[in-house]
């Protein structure tokens, strides 16, 4: 299967991401991905207080859910798009929430992020997820083709627990949509990445959001697919794009069996 990883710089304004996300996939799509996987915030990455005003309830329509399933149909391909908002029972604080849409425009799996990133770093930058979203706590794993594909969602990957669950319910490629601050990015984003594709021995997709944001807020970038042996299979470091490589479950199968881990493991 190929995949492909969008690496974008959304803005705050929902149509405008979309007219810029459009020829991405189709060029995605002209290039033989299958699978295509969305940054964190694609259509609207603003204030969190404002994510409330662009919130949709799954299976109702809106702009971004019409959208998805729409480029989804006309492109024959699945959408994991990494970070939207959904609605939930508190109005002001929607789920952050990683859609995935078949070729066939249905909504085959949702889930909603379960860490919220509420930091204060000593270079200025200071973020309360938690302010404008509402946490989830269901780990979430979805075939696509012959894959099992585990969801996630940026600050999920620091917390190694939760792709050891998605490798338990039999995913073969984690995705990892995100929006990764330049300084935490610069710092951990390369090699936590690594890290949980060798531990977890699944291929790796990251797609990232990229440059200059509303209210100062900048981010790293360097979205990556990486292979179950820690392998770095494409890469864009800056700038909006897309990366693309194809996957095998041949290679998952394998560099299990040559590092049998599940037969190892003791705790």
């Amino acid at each position: 299967m190929r995949a492909a990883a969008l690496q974008l710089e959304s803005q705050d304004d929902v149509a405008a991401n979309l007219a810029v996300i459009a020829p991405l996939l189709r060029a995605a799509r002209e290039d033989g991905a299958e699978l295509v996987v969305l940054p964190e915030g694609f259509a609207f990455l603003g204030a969190e207080v404002d994510k409330a005003a662009h919130a949709e309830e799954l299976g109702a329509g809106g702009p971004i859910q019409d959208f998805l399933r729409n480029q989804a149909v006309t492109h024959d391909f699945t959408i994991i798009a990494g970070g939207l908002p959904e609605k939930s029972a508190d109005a002001a604080r929607p789920y952050n929430t990683s859609l995935v849409v078949t070729p066939e425009g249905e909504l085959a799996e949702r889930y909603r992020k379960i860490h919220l990133f509420d930091v204060d770093l000593k270079d200025g930058t200071k973020l309360t997820e938690s302010a404008g979203n509402s946490a989830g706590d269901e780990v979430r794993v979805v075939r696509v083709g012959d894959f099992g594909v585990g969801l996630s969602i940026c600050y999920d990957l620091r917390f190694p627990e939760l792709f050891r669950r998605e490798r338990d319910g039999g995913a073969h490629v984690l995705t990892l949509p995100a929006a990764f601050t330049k300084t935490t990015g610069s710092a951990h984003w390369h090699v936590l990445l690594r890290a949980r594709a060798i531990e977890t021995q699944c291929y790796v997709i990251a797609a990232a959001q990229w440059g200059q944001h509303p209210r100062g807020r900048e981010t790293f970038g360097d979205s990556l697919v990486i292979d179950p042996w820690g392998e770095v299979l494409a890469e864009k470091t800056e700038g909006v794009g897309f990366i693309t490589a194809d996957l095998s479950l041949e290679r998952v199968l394998s560099v299990r069996e040559q590092m049998p881990l599940e037969r190892h493991r003791r705790l």
